[in-house]
Formats: structure tokens, sequence, C-alpha cells
């Protein structure tokens, strides 16, 4: 029996190493996931076990050598071809329609109409790739022209990084131990006011802190976290109280974070409260803060030395591909240094390459 199980072994040796590799893969993504959801790196972990297990199931599928396993195969693999290829086609059709969604339910600012200008660019990027304006160019202007292109695509990917790493973000988990949930202040409504938006994210963490108790474990401390704005009566975080002393909870049970400004404030500060009131840094928290925003939030929580996750609460659906665009700029320009970095060595390979060109070296 061990010598058939080891001539098994021997003919199949190429795919169980290639089954390996697959495994192998899915375990540095879980493993790094697991231990900081909050790392932009797990997204292409990610894609590369994608990638592995892609080649995994071909060679797989291949081997059996059923004809209609094959075709079904096949088709599959076209038509999703043929699915994100339309997706592509249409996007502006679909960035422009939200724009107008956007526009006629929310207020009339410069950062509701991303998505707007999204469709338009999308617009001018195929009019100007079917017209073909440089294809009467010297190659090595041509070449020079291909540095947007390598660009975008290099953007493009950072922008599908960061989808990845915001969807498995959404279910990081929960654990109902924690000592405090902070809630993530918001502008108030003729600056005295709870917004919707502010009150559904009051309104989870104290769901929250309700689950936590009847799993028989203690009640948390809620922070509320956000200072005055220069419009605003009373301090986002005095304004949260009160709605969530009206909703239930106990005085005792909230503490202020009156002072920030900004979202990485409001980690930095609401760590120094939690650190105080529980006497050292060894206590467990969750932040709270719309579902398109935690993962942005979780980035400042790590810079401000937070060890605590993120908890998302719904937002509206037409909203979202406008909040997306909104966070993953706001993404892109905290990591700017490492994109400035990466745009300048495409820009310095095209260039070299059209020297290149011009000189003849490359003829």
């Amino acid at each position: 029996m061990m010598i058939r199980f080891f001539e098994v072994l021997n003919q199949n040796r190429s795919f169980i190493i290639l089954s390996l590799i697959m495994l192998a893969t899915f375990a540095v993504f879980l493993i790094s996931w697991l231990k900081e959801p909050r790392r932009l790196l797990n997204g292409i972990l990610f894609t590369i076990f994608l990638l592995a297990f892609g080649v995994w199931l071909t060679v797989m599928i291949l081997s059996t050598s059923l004809r209609p396993l094959i075709l079904t195969y096949e088709i599959l693999i076209v038509l999703f071809i043929a699915t994100i290829t339309l997706l592509a086609a249409f996007s502006w059709l679909f960035f422009l329609w939200n724009a107008y969604i956007v526009w006629k339910r929310e207020s009339h600012t410069l950062s509701n109409l991303l998505t707007l200008f999204i469709g338009i660019g999308i617009i001018v990027v195929w009019l100007v790739a079917l017209v073909g304006p440089f294809r009467n160019l010297p190659s090595w202007v041509r070449i020079l022209l291909y540095a947007p292109t390598a660009i975008l695509d290099y953007l493009l990917f950072v922008a599908y990084n960061f989808l990845v790493n915001l969807t498995f973000y959404q279910i990081v988990p929960r654990q109902y131990n924690q000592d405090y949930l902070i809630v993530l202040g918001a502008g108030l409504a003729h600056g005295e006011q709870v917004t919707p938006l502010l009150a559904s994210r009051i309104n989870r963490a104290i769901q929250y802190a309700q689950k936590q108790v009847t799993k028989g474990r203690k009640m948390p401390k809620l922070i509320m976290s956000g200072g005055k704005g220069g419009d605003e009566k009373v301090s986002e975080a005095q304004a949260m109280t009160e709605y969530a002393i009206a909703r239930g909870i106990e005085p005792k049970d909230i503490l202020l974070e009156d002072n920030s400004k900004n979202t990485y404030q409001n980690m930095k500060f609401s760590a120094e409260v939690a650190a105080k009131d529980f006497g050292s840094k060894n206590y467990k928290a969750k932040f709270f803060s719309n579902n398109y925003h935690i993962f942005r939030a979780s980035l400042y929580a790590k810079a401000a030395g937070l060890n605590a996750n993120g908890v998302g609460c719904y937002t509206r659906l037409y909203f979202l591909p406008n909040a997306i665009v909104r966070e993953f700029a706001a993404v892109l320009l905290l990591k700017k240094k490492r994109h400035l970095i990466a745009i300048f060595l495409i820009i310095l390979f095209f260039a070299i390459y059209a020297l290149f060109d011009f000189t003849g070296i490359i003829h």
C-alpha cells in the first residue's frame, strides 16, 4: 500500500506542489489579515492567492480530461471576461447616473460630484482611444504618451487593492469583550443636532454594547469623540452624549473627547481618554463609523497608536460609490510619498525608453 501511495504521489508531484503553493498563499494572506487587518499589503496578498487559485483550478479541471467539465469551465471564463469588459466599457454610464442621484438627494458640494468627474474622465479616455489623435506622431513621442496610461493603470490597481481591503475590513471579527466603544463624530445639523449619519454611528455602538451585555459581559463605556466646529454651538461629543442618554445609556457609561478636529485626532485623543480611565493602555476597544469610512479610520488608529478595529454602520447604497471614491482619494494622499515615488519611476522608465528610441539605441 505504501509503495502504491508513493507511486501516485510521484505521478502527481507537480499538481501536489502547485496545491501546496496555492494553500501557502492563502495561509500567508489569512495569517497577515487576522494578525493586522489594517495592513494595505493584505489586498496584494489576497490577489496573489486568487491568481494561484485560478492557476490551480485551471490545471485541476484540464487534468480531468472530462470534455463537458472543461467546456463548462471555458464558458464561465468567457462570460466572466465579457462581464468585466462590459462593466469597464459602460462604467461611465453608472458613474454619471450615480452623480445625478447624489446631486438630487444630497447637498450640492464639490465632494459629492466625484462620480460625475470620474464619468466624464472615462468618456474622455474612451474618445481619445477611439479617435487615436497621436498615431501619426514620432514613435518616441508616442512612448512618452504611454506614461499617463501606465500611471492610470497603476492608480487603478491601487484602487482595486483599496477596495479589497475595504471589503475584507467589513468582516473583521467582532469580539464582544470590549472595554470602550469609540464613536467618531461628524458635523452637526443647525450647529447642535445629531444628523442621521451621525445617529447611525451612535445607534450601532449602542446596539453593540447591548449585545455584549446580553452575552453576559460587562457594559462597555462609550467614548463620544468630536470637537466643536467653527459653525457649531456645542461640541459633537456633547450632542452625541445627549443623543445616547435619550436612548437609555447611563451618563456614567459615557466619556467625552471634545478636542479633536479630524479622524487622526479622534483616535489619538480617544486613546488618551481610554488609557486615563482604564489606568493603562491594556484596554480593548472598537471604534464606530460608517462602513465606507472604517478602513481609512483604521489607518489613522494605527498611526495614532490605538489598538482598535472598526465596526461599520449602514450607508445608503446610492451614496456608497461617491463616498468610496472620496475615501480612496484620502487614503491615496495618506500614502502619497510611496505613490509619488512609484509615479516618478513610471515616468522615468518611459522617458529613458523614449530617449533610447529617439537616439536609435533600441533599433
